[in-house]
């Protein structure tokens, strides 16, 4: 059932390869047209860490229309009431900030699930049945597992308590935050350090025992390069416009200094 290119997405994942996206911080839709237009395989569309309202949300979902690229949505927080109205935008996925322990991770997976499926989540249905193009027997039998619910593992009290996490009915997938992840060991981008390559290779290794889909962010390559992951945040779209703008100032600067 095709509502949100989420099969593209995990077509992606079970081929062996590596999905990869854009975070997307800034709110023109442009930005999210033109990484699906690339040929990105999903784009993170995040309002934690960016002024984004619901509205522009709405919009970035509307950019990958006739796209192969998947829209998860990062929620600034655990709550019910802001899960869903994002859930009725239909993403492919919803990322869970700060899931540090079982009872935030059943929290979390009650708000996304409706009650046929041990959920309390609110009935309505817009974009995510293709305003009732699809019948309502058929979009419940899918909603089990779409959007798929990732939460985000980026503390170390979540390292302690990975495995209790994904065991969780109802969670499909977890995603590595590496940089909250080093700053609560007091290491902040030291991925260097053996104690936070060590946080993450345990998370690797009980998702992958758990058989859970793992993403990450993985603007550092060096670190990541050993580390497979089934899907990559490669950069978000501020930081990549900053870093390449100063490069080509740097280049010409030196090229034309007398």
């Amino acid at each position: 059932m095709k509502i949100n290119n989420l099969e593209h997405f995990r077509s992606v994942v079970a081929s062996g390869k590596t999905a990869y996206g854009l975070v997307i911080t800034s709110f023109d839709p442009s930005i999210t047209e033109m990484a699906a237009d690339c040929g990105m395989d999903f784009v993170w569309i995040d309002m934690e860490h960016s002024p984004m309202t619901i509205t522009d949300v709405q919009n970035m979902l509307l950019a990958v229309k006739g796209t192969d690229c998947a829209a998860f949505v990062r929620v600034p927080w655990c709550v019910n009431y802001l899960l869903k109205p994002i859930l009725d935008l239909g993403p492919a996925g919803v990322i869970i900030p700060m899931v540090n322990d079982p009872e935030t991770m059943q929290k979390a997976i009650e708000a996304c699930h409706y009650p046929i499926h041990g959920g309390e989540r609110g009935f309505a249905t817009r974009r995510q049945n293709l305003f009732n193009k699809i019948p309502i027997t058929e979009y419940v039998a899918a909603s089990e597992h779409d959007p798929i619910v990732i939460a985000q593992i980026e503390h170390r009290d979540a390292v302690e308590n990975i495995d209790r996490i994904l065991e969780v009915p109802g969670l499909d997938s977890v995603c590595i935050g590496p940089y909250d992840l080093s700053a609560s060991y007091g290491k902040a981008g030291q991925f260097d350090d053996p104690e936070i390559g060590a946080a993450v290779d345990k998370v690797i290794a009980s998702a992958r025992a758990h058989g859970v889909l793992l993403g990450a962010f993985c603007g550092n390559a060096e670190f990541w390069k050993n580390r497979h992951v089934d899907w990559a945040g490669l950069c978000d779209d501020l930081g990549f416009l900053a870093t390449h703008l100063r490069a080509l100032l740097a280049e010409h600067r030196s090229a034309f200094q007398k």
